[in-house]
């Protein structure tokens, strides 16, 4: 437990060094995204879903994981891409954020890594009208894109 501890002290003081850390995933395909690690609660393998009748269209269905019941979203589809397709491979990215949790599923879960500022460059201008994407970074020899889930979750609790 006191590894824990500090793992969390360490990343907890990321900010007062102009770090920010990203969880890396990819949704169906090459194209990575990132999100911030401190709206992340826990990763898992997508459990079986329960199904709701005439929910909105992203919503793939709902779990209760540790007593917690929540929707779950499928993120591809949240910002305009292919549903998720096999989702007994895919994972789960548990959010906590406004006092909500929130599963967003994804195709794959890459790792985490620490970014300065300076590597996180402002999304293109114009790229999308309705933009779900708050920056980007060059890691590796490709552009990740960092979204900004509340955006998404706002934007699909206020179609509904």
């Amino acid at each position: 437990m006191s590894g824990f501890i500090a793992s969390v002290d360490a990343r907890t003081q990321l900010a007062g060094h102009n770090r920010l850390e990203l969880l890396l995933f990819r949704l169906n395909g090459k194209q990575r995204f990132g999100i911030n690690v401190f709206k992340v609660r826990e990763v898992i393998q997508c459990p079986p879903l329960t199904q709701i009748p005439q929910s909105h269209s992203v919503v793939r269905g709902i779990i209760n994981i540790r007593g917690t019941t929540m929707s779950v979203m499928d993120l591809s589809m949240a910002i305009g891409l292919t549903p998720v397709e096999d989702i007994s491979d895919a994972f789960l990215i548990i959010t906590e954020f406004n006092q909500k949790v929130q599963g967003f599923l994804v195709g794959s879960v890459d790792r985490i890594v620490n970014q300065t500022w300076k590597e996180i460059m402002p999304p293109p201008k114009g790229s999308i009208s309705k933009s779900y994407l708050t920056a980007v970074a060059h890691m590796e020899g490709e552009l990740v894109e960092i979204l900004d889930v509340e955006r998404v979750l706002a934007e699909v609790n206020g179609a509904e």
